[in-house]
Protein backbone atom coordinates (compact mmCIF):
# COMPACT_ATOMS: atom_id res chain seq x y z
CA UNK A 1 0.00 0.00 0.00
CA UNK A 2 1.17 3.66 -0.91
CA UNK A 3 1.46 6.13 1.84
CA UNK A 4 -1.46 8.20 -0.39
CA UNK A 5 -3.87 4.81 -0.11
CA UNK A 6 -3.02 4.82 3.64
CA UNK A 7 -3.56 8.37 4.46
CA UNK A 8 -0.52 8.70 6.02
CA UNK A 9 0.43 12.41 4.87
CA UNK A 10 -2.80 13.45 6.27
CA UNK A 11 -2.08 11.89 9.31
CA UNK A 12 1.43 13.65 9.56
CA UNK A 13 0.97 16.72 8.11
CA UNK A 14 1.66 19.55 10.27
CA UNK A 15 -1.65 21.56 10.07
CA UNK A 16 -3.51 18.32 10.54
CA UNK A 17 -2.35 18.01 13.67
CA UNK A 18 -4.44 19.30 16.93
CA UNK A 19 -1.90 20.01 19.03
CA UNK A 20 0.43 22.10 16.74
CA UNK A 21 -3.05 24.30 16.03
CA UNK A 22 -3.56 24.51 20.32
CA UNK A 23 0.56 25.55 20.36
CA UNK A 24 -0.07 28.50 17.94
CA UNK A 25 -3.52 29.45 19.60
CA UNK A 26 -1.40 29.56 22.64
CA UNK A 27 1.64 31.74 21.65
CA UNK A 28 -0.99 33.76 20.08
CA UNK A 29 -2.75 34.74 23.35
CA UNK A 30 0.63 34.81 24.93
CA UNK A 31 1.34 37.37 22.69
CA UNK A 32 -2.29 39.43 23.48
CA UNK A 33 -1.79 38.79 27.27
CA UNK A 34 1.82 40.12 26.99
CA UNK A 35 0.30 43.45 25.58
CA UNK A 36 -2.94 43.63 27.91
CA UNK A 37 -1.22 42.86 31.25
CA UNK A 38 1.84 45.08 30.71
CA UNK A 39 -0.22 48.00 31.77
CA UNK A 40 -0.78 45.73 35.04
CA UNK A 41 2.77 44.72 35.38
CA UNK A 42 1.94 40.99 35.02
CA UNK A 43 3.44 38.54 33.11
CA UNK A 44 0.80 36.19 31.69
CA UNK A 45 1.88 33.13 34.27
CA UNK A 46 1.61 35.85 37.35
CA UNK A 47 -1.44 36.66 36.29
CA UNK A 48 -3.11 33.03 36.30
CA UNK A 49 -1.44 33.23 39.65
CA UNK A 50 -3.23 36.26 40.60
CA UNK A 51 -6.74 34.88 39.24
CA UNK A 52 -6.25 32.11 41.79
CA UNK A 53 -5.47 33.72 44.23
CA UNK A 54 -8.75 36.36 43.73
CA UNK A 55 -10.78 33.38 43.95
CA UNK A 56 -9.37 31.69 46.71
CA UNK A 57 -6.60 34.10 48.78
CA UNK A 58 -4.59 32.29 51.20
CA UNK A 59 -4.10 29.42 49.55
CA UNK A 60 -1.02 27.11 50.02
CA UNK A 61 1.89 26.88 47.44
CA UNK A 62 1.04 23.47 47.39
CA UNK A 63 -2.94 24.34 46.30
CA UNK A 64 -1.99 26.88 44.02
CA UNK A 65 0.53 24.51 42.33
CA UNK A 66 -1.85 22.02 41.51
CA UNK A 67 -4.98 24.25 40.46
CA UNK A 68 -1.98 26.21 38.41
CA UNK A 69 -0.45 22.59 37.37
CA UNK A 70 3.23 23.78 38.10
CA UNK A 71 5.70 22.27 39.56
CA UNK A 72 6.96 24.32 42.63
CA UNK A 73 10.25 24.91 40.86
CA UNK A 74 8.02 27.11 38.79
CA UNK A 75 5.89 28.80 41.08
CA UNK A 76 8.28 29.69 43.79
CA UNK A 77 10.16 32.35 41.64
CA UNK A 78 6.69 33.76 40.47
CA UNK A 79 5.29 33.64 43.83
CA UNK A 80 8.68 35.84 45.23
CA UNK A 81 8.56 38.02 42.05
CA UNK A 82 4.48 39.02 43.35
CA UNK A 83 5.81 39.23 46.73
CA UNK A 84 8.49 41.74 45.32
CA UNK A 85 6.15 43.82 43.89
CA UNK A 86 4.13 44.08 46.88
CA UNK A 87 0.95 42.22 45.75
CA UNK A 88 1.15 38.94 47.55
CA UNK A 89 2.57 37.64 51.05
CA UNK A 90 3.98 34.47 51.91
CA UNK A 91 3.50 33.10 55.29
CA UNK A 92 4.57 29.92 57.35
CA UNK A 93 1.46 27.63 58.54
CA UNK A 94 1.55 27.77 62.30
CA UNK A 95 0.76 24.36 62.84
CA UNK A 96 3.47 23.29 59.63
CA UNK A 97 6.12 25.47 58.61
CA UNK A 98 6.48 23.33 55.77
CA UNK A 99 3.31 24.80 54.77
CA UNK A 100 2.96 28.54 52.91
CA UNK A 101 -0.08 30.16 52.57
CA UNK A 102 0.23 33.10 50.00
CA UNK A 103 -1.89 36.40 50.78
CA UNK A 104 -3.14 39.31 48.85
CA UNK A 105 -1.75 42.42 49.92
CA UNK A 106 -4.11 45.63 50.05
CA UNK A 107 -2.21 46.31 46.74
CA UNK A 108 -2.98 42.77 45.16
CA UNK A 109 -6.29 42.85 46.00
CA UNK A 110 -6.96 46.69 44.11
CA UNK A 111 -5.27 45.30 41.57
CA UNK A 112 -8.12 42.97 40.81
CA UNK A 113 -10.13 46.12 40.17
CA UNK A 114 -8.05 46.78 37.72
CA UNK A 115 -7.51 43.53 35.71
CA UNK A 116 -11.44 43.22 35.47
CA UNK A 117 -11.47 44.29 31.96
CA UNK A 118 -8.69 42.02 30.79
CA UNK A 119 -11.23 38.78 29.79
CA UNK A 120 -13.50 41.58 27.92
CA UNK A 121 -10.19 42.44 25.97
CA UNK A 122 -9.53 39.03 25.08
CA UNK A 123 -12.37 37.79 24.01
CA UNK A 124 -13.03 40.61 22.12
CA UNK A 125 -9.44 40.14 20.13
CA UNK A 126 -10.08 36.47 19.83
CA UNK A 127 -13.07 36.45 17.47
CA UNK A 128 -15.85 34.69 19.75
CA UNK A 129 -18.83 35.24 21.25
CA UNK A 130 -19.54 34.34 24.50
CA UNK A 131 -20.93 31.19 23.69
CA UNK A 132 -18.38 30.21 21.58
CA UNK A 133 -16.37 30.44 24.28
CA UNK A 134 -17.75 28.96 26.71
CA UNK A 135 -18.16 25.33 24.19
CA UNK A 136 -14.41 25.89 23.46
CA UNK A 137 -13.89 26.27 27.29
CA UNK A 138 -15.53 23.26 27.70
CA UNK A 139 -14.18 21.41 24.57
CA UNK A 140 -10.80 22.02 26.23
CA UNK A 141 -11.53 21.02 29.61
CA UNK A 142 -12.58 17.70 28.29
CA UNK A 143 -9.93 16.76 26.20
CA UNK A 144 -7.75 17.59 28.97
CA UNK A 145 -9.29 15.41 31.26
CA UNK A 146 -9.16 12.69 28.71
CA UNK A 147 -5.69 13.50 28.19
CA UNK A 148 -4.93 13.26 31.92
CA UNK A 149 -6.71 10.19 32.08
CA UNK A 150 -4.63 8.50 29.42
CA UNK A 151 -1.58 9.27 31.05
CA UNK A 152 -2.10 7.34 34.35
CA UNK A 153 -3.38 4.51 32.90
Amino acid sequence: MTREETGADDLLGLDTQVCFALHTTARAFDALYRSVLRDLGLTYPQYLAMLALWERDGATVKELGARLRLDSGTLSPLIKRLQVAGLVERRRGTRDERSVSVHLTSRGLALKAEAAGVPRRIMAASGLDHAELAELHALLRRTTDHLDAAIHT
